[in-house]
């Protein structure tokens, strides 16, 4: 999301740095030396909770890998480093190995492309640039999880804020030489107000070829759009569900959205707020118990504002993080019980990352077994 959203953001790293941290559970989040200070939102975890192969993208062109689990994390060459590219703020990453990979620029106009790699990051060819003065692209997901039959195995979803009142949408087989990656404006049309936060590369996911599920912020936002294979049927409007979460303003709404693919119907969570009050737990985390069909209010949400969430299958438990710190949920994001009070913006299993170069690694073992106390937090 552009203009307020998208530079309003940089503010809550002050405001949440200023707070008193209180005794976590030792040792939950290990941190790794990044080598930048750079701001980071984008993270992908190649290997899943092994977490050998990863990268990780953030602001001032940086992109970074790791072949060996965060032990070392590598500074990548900076795509178009000899114009812009140190200006480009890379808000998402999705990778296939150690060698391929795309990096999403989010920014207004043409400050919005994509890259990828396929020699380790040494050399970065220009996918597409945005050239809509109204865009402003906010996710990139390349799916491995099996939510739908996904046909193609290089498959690439990309997503951006509404241009001419319908969610821009490009997809295609980002390998494909010579693909032609023109907007497709489908028929899920954006309602005044409404857009999507560029905070995590979570805000949707890929339920299918050519379909997928949109989390929305904004005054007008608050919801989940749902598109369900339109090039079959392009008569067909998309489909859309209210989310208990709050989007009174510019700076609050859904900024994240996950989903379990073990069982169908999929069990889902959803989780945001307000971004310029980090500590403020109201309206934070919903759930769903049909695919994202219908949402409900959890009980016991995160302990602030969160920006990005994800299923463990193999602890099977949730897990939310945000500018204040990190939760988890062991009853489908019904209840949330705090880990700790770090300073995190994005989220790929086994890996974490935020402001300031911020990367770290799960420590499975010192998930406490139970409920926690909820740390103080400002009101």
């Amino acid at each position: 999301m552009k203009s307020l959203r998208y530079f309003a953001l940089f503010a809550v790293v002050a405001v949440v740095t200023a707070l008193p941290v209180t005794a976590q559970p030792a040792n939950v989040w290990q941190m790794q030396e990044s080598g930048t200070t750079a701001g980071l939102r984008g993270i992908d975890s190649v290997d899943g909770t092994n977490g050998m192969v990863a990268w990780a993208s953030g602001t001032g062109g940086t992109v970074l890998r790791t072949t060996d689990g965060g032990a070392h994390w590598q500074k990548c060459a900076v795509p178009d480093a000899a114009t812009d590219g140190p200006t480009l703020d890379f808000r998402g990453v999705q990778a296939w190995d150690a060698q391929t990979a795309i990096v999403m620029a989010s920014g207004p106009g043409d400050k919005s492309r994509l890259y990828k790699t396929e020699d380790g990051c040494r050399t970065w060819k220009l996918v597409v640039e945005n050239t809509s003065k109204e865009g402003f692209w906010d996710a990139v997901i390349h799916p491995r999880e099996t939510y739908g039959d996904v046909k193609t195995p290089n498959y690439v979803l990309l997503v951006g804020d509404p241009v001419d009142g319908h969610f821009d949408t490009r997809d295609g087989t980002i390998l494909t030489p010579g693909f032609n990656w023109e907007p497709t404006l489908s028929l899920c049309g954006a309602r005044p107000g409404e857009s999507i936060f560029a905070a995590s590369n979570s805000s949707v996911v890929v339920s299918g070829f050519e379909s997928f599920i949109l989390a929305t912020g904004g005054k007008g936002g608050g919801r989940v759009v749902i598109s369900l294979l339109q090039q079959y049927d392009p008569r067909k409007p998309c489909l859309s569900a209210e989310v208990p979460i709050n989007h009174s303003n510019e700076s609050s709404g859904v900024f994240s959205i996950a989903f379990t693919d073990s069982v169908m119907p999929w069990k889902g969570v959803a989780v945001g707020g307000d971004y310029l009050k980090p500590n403020d737990s109201t309206g934070t985390a919903a759930y769903s118990t049909d695919g994202g069909k219908t949402w409900h209010s959890s009980t016991a949400p995160p302990h602030g504002y969160r920006s990005a969430a994800q299923w463990s299958e193999s602890l099977k438990l949730w897990i939310t993080v945000g500018t204040n710190g990190s939760d988890i949920s062991r009853d489908d994001g019904k209840t949330w019980q705090p880990l700790d009070n770090g300073n995190w913006n994005a989220l790929s299993l086994p890996f974490v990352v935020g402001p300031d170069g911020r990367i770290a690694r799960l420590n499975p073992g010192a998930i406490p077994p139970g409920s926690v106390s909820r740390p103080a937090v400002k009101p």
